[in-house]
């Protein structure tokens, strides 16, 4: 049996409270919503790096996960379904010196913006991704979501699905990101060390939140009772984290995979080409 799995490195008090990052807007999600607690463990995140607010930057797309950028006094970007991953690359690739983190959920993560996904982790570019899952779509009135269980039955999908879920953190591994975690919501501290180290950590980070939507899946409270600290220490092989994950019962919490891919980041700062040095590139 391998040790078990550390939590995220501690560090000193930090010099900023957590309370200075939050905005004055007041959270809109249904009482119980595990996404208040996210939304506490970025603020403690946040908090234990030390980092001004005005050098964060927090990017999302469409659904309840999705509100968070307005709840913080951090720069937010809400963009559209989906398309949250490209913005926050564009944006990380052209401002290196910023802190930019993504809020999602699993629908607009894995569906819609499940090629983004892809393709963020292959570019291993230095940003954090955090996707509250729940396994629905909140939002929009509880329709399966890529990660709903096949028998999941509801009104919307009164047989259930009949799909495989969707594996998130199998396909994060396969593409190329270079840490890969897991926390809950329902232990805020835990979820803030786990946020900051997925932060510190060099080039594409990816956290798997698991956060409850009480209103259409009440049976969710019982995760609680589930998640426990991964059995195993962090790794850094590929092959090993491979199998790990496919054996995870999706309630091992912790570190499951730190690379050592170098991020991809682009020269800054050099002169824009003038339209008639362009002009003339593709000249026949």
């Amino acid at each position: 049996m391998e040790p078990q799995m550390t939590s995220a490195t501690a560090t000193n008090a930090a010099a900023r409270a957590p309370q200075i990052y939050k905005s004055d807007y007041k959270p809109i999600w249904c009482p119980g919503c595990g996404d208040y607690s996210v939304l506490a463990a970025f603020t403690k995140a946040f908090a234990q790096l030390d980092v001004a607010p005005e050098r964060i930057a927090v990017v999302s797309g469409i659904g309840c996960s999705s509100r968070i950028p307005a709840y913080l006094t951090a720069y937010g970007f809400h963009g559209v379904h989906g398309r949250a991953l490209p913005a926050a690359t564009g944006l990380k690739v052209a401002r290196p010196d910023l802190t930019v983190v993504v809020a999602g959920g699993d629908g607009d993560g894995y569906s819609i913006g499940g090629n983004h996904f892809l393709h963020a982790c292959r570019r291993n570019v230095d940003l954090t991704y955090v996707v509250m899952d729940n396994h629905v779509y909140g939002m929009t009135k509880g329709q399966p979501s890529p990660t709903t269980e096949p028998d999941w039955v509801s009104k919307l999908s009164p047989a259930g699905t009949g799909l495989r879920v969707f594996h998130p953190l199998v396909v994060a591994l396969a593409a190329g990101a270079n840490f890969i975690a897991r926390g809950f919501s329902g232990d805020p501290n835990g979820l803030a060390a786990l946020i900051a180290e997925a932060i510190r950590a060099p080039g594409f980070s990816f956290v798997e939140v698991l956060s409850p939507c009480v209103t259409y899946r009440p049976e969710q409270r019982e995760w609680k009772a589930s998640v426990r600290p991964a059995p195993v220490a962090p790794t850094d092989d590929p092959a090993r984290a491979a199998r790990r994950i496919l054996t995870d019962d999706g309630f091992n919490i912790g570190v499951l995979y730190r690379g050592n891919r170098k991020p991809y980041q682009p020269p800054v700062g050099q002169g824009a080409m003038r339209v008639a040095e362009l002009e003339k590139a593709f000249e026949i």
